[in-house]
């Protein structure tokens, strides 16, 4: 499988899609904001400015000051693959990203969603 596309895609243009997917199921982007900061280790301002310079996926994550170290505990399906599976370290992260966002929509509490 060619995971090229997704890598080259801008983090910028994902990220409003996250906001309203979660916005549907009542939840928040401050939510969103914080899922994203656990996972990656941005602070707010850091990931604003992500946002800003429209980097790509790959980029987003080379730059992410410090990968959670409990995303061991992420688990679970997106897009019909097991994200524990997931060999492609790259293509992981996004998925751990879009498995914590399809949890938040899902109404998961945030201590359930952070996996702390």
């Amino acid at each position: 499988m060619n995971n090229t596309k997704i890598f080259a895609t801008d983090f910028a243009l994902v990220y409003p899609l996250y906001i309203k997917k979660a916005e549907r199921k009542g939840r928040t982007r401050e939510e969103v904001d914080t899922v994203i900061c656990w996972l990656t280790g941005y602070d707010e301002h850091q990931l604003n400015m992500q946002i800003e310079k429209a980097v790509d996926f790959a980029t987003f994550f080379a730059e992410a000051p410090q990968i959670n170290p409990n995303v061991h505990k992420i688990t679970g399906v997106v897009c019909g693959i097991r994200v524990e599976d997931i060999e492609d370290p790259l293509m992981q992260k996004i998925r751990w990203l879009d498995k914590l966002v399809d949890d938040l929509a899902k109404g998961k509490p945030m201590a359930k969603v952070l996996k702390d």
